[in-house]
């Protein structure tokens, strides 16, 4: 297989036990590219980004990253789930999280260089945590506990970032912050794949976005893919105006490890 092609899928269904969430996935990611996974709670997109790091195996099909099983190169991928609990149970500061970023590459208890302190401080600027560095996690906003996670991320240097939700809880300069992030992160070769409720902002950044509803409802590029019926198949209702088009969304189900929400809107 093309060593560019980091993610792989062919005819891949995903769930828990015999439960199937989504059957007959078909994706490829490269280096440099970045896909994003768009549905309402419950669609399946925590539950093929958890397959892709391998917390659940396929149910059937093919699935590969970097060309070998999941979790073969844990090194190679960072991901970042939707709930956090360590820096509540640990007394753990904000730079304390973000060189955890650091320990897939030296193990836990690697000695630190230089330069991985430069990295830490490099990922933390770069979410705009510097001024919080040593505060205690507990203490923290919840949008600033998501610039730190991002930071984490950030600070591992890998090849294949899988994000859920990486924008909950952040303001809009939060959210600037992230997108500039995902893009020099993209630029140096790295490949990313996300869940998204945010579809404005994600189509700028995705060569590639699936939209999913239990099933893969549409797959490509987002001027393709993010059309008038695959929205409204997706989502339950579209309604267009002023040349935009509002997405209203309604709740196809449940999705382990997806929590319920309320409906709101994204604009394209």
């Amino acid at each position: 297989m093309d060593k560019n092609i980091y993610v792989h899928a062919s005819s891949l269904d995903i769930g828990y036990k015999e439960e199937v969430i989504v059957p007959d996935i078909n994706l490829e990611l490269k280096n440099g590219q970045a896909l994003a996974l768009i549905g309402t709670n419950g669609s399946g997109k925590s539950t093929l980004l958890r397959t892709i790091v391998n917390l659940i195996e396929p149910l059937s099909g093919a699935l590969t990253v970097f060309g070998r099983d999941p979790g073969s190169s844990p090194r190679r991928v960072a991901y970042l789930g939707q709930f956090h609990n360590g820096g509540f149970i640990l007394p753990l500061q904000a730079i304390d999280v973000v060189r955890m970023g650091r320990f897939p590459v030296h193990g836990l208890l690697g000695r630190m260089r230089k330069e991985d302190d430069e990295i830490v401080r490099s990922a933390m600027h770069m979410m705009g945590i510097e001024n919080i560095a040593d505060t205690p996690m507990r203490y923290l906003s919840g949008g600033q506990q998501q610039r730190t996670y991002l930071a984490q991320v950030l600070a591992h240097r890998a090849d294949l970032l899988v994000l859920d939700e990486p924008t909950a809880g952040l303001d809009a300069g939060g959210r600037d912050l992230y997108l500039q992030a995902v893009k020099s992160e993209l630029a140096r070769g790295a490949a990313v794949v996300l869940a998204t409720h945010d579809i404005q902002e994600e189509a700028t950044i995705c060569d590639q976005v699936m939209l999913l509803a239990h099933r893969v409802v549409a797959y490509g590029s987002p001027q393709t893919a993010l059309n008038p019926e695959a929205l409204l198949e997706t989502f339950g209702i579209v309604v267009t105006g002023d040349k935009r088009l509002r997405v209203i969304e309604s709740v196809h189900g449940h999705d382990h490890g997806e929590g319920q929400h309320e409906k709101h809107q994204d604009k394209i």
